[in-house]
């Protein structure tokens, strides 16, 4: 149970004090809204739980870099900034994969709408 208090305070300690982490639980908020408005399929949830999972954890890792990489080498260093660049950008492909994901179980969704609403 300890273990769990630690891993919660984590995430409450990245939600409290990273801005994109914010941005990323809004944007997942918004995707499950979606989904559910949508009434999108079990493996399209499955797909969409799985790239918000990721996007989320490769944040918090990110965020667990930074503070280290600030901690061990406060000074500027060539090296540190590659570390953190290498670290921001696995945030970056991630989310760029999550976007695609969405964007193949969203966008034929809203287009059946659009179309069903003007031919009415």
């Amino acid at each position: 149970m300890k273990r769990f208090m630690y891993a919660f305070k984590g995430v409450m300690f990245v939600f409290k004090n990273e801005c994109n982490f914010r941005l990323h639980i809004i944007a997942t908020v918004a995707v499950i809204f979606s989904g559910f408005l949508f009434s999108i399929t079990k493996t399209e949830w499955l797909f969409i739980i799985f790239a918000v999972s990721i996007v989320l954890s490769f944040e918090m890792i990110n965020s667990a870099v930074e503070y280290l990489s600030d901690f061990v080498s406060p000074d500027y260093s060539d090296i540190i900034k590659t570390v953190k660049d290498a670290s921001a950008g696995a945030v970056l492909i991630s989310a760029t994969g999550a976007f695609i994901v969405g964007t193949i179980i969203f966008i034929p969704k809203i287009i059946e709408i659009l179309l069903s609403v003007s031919v009415n």
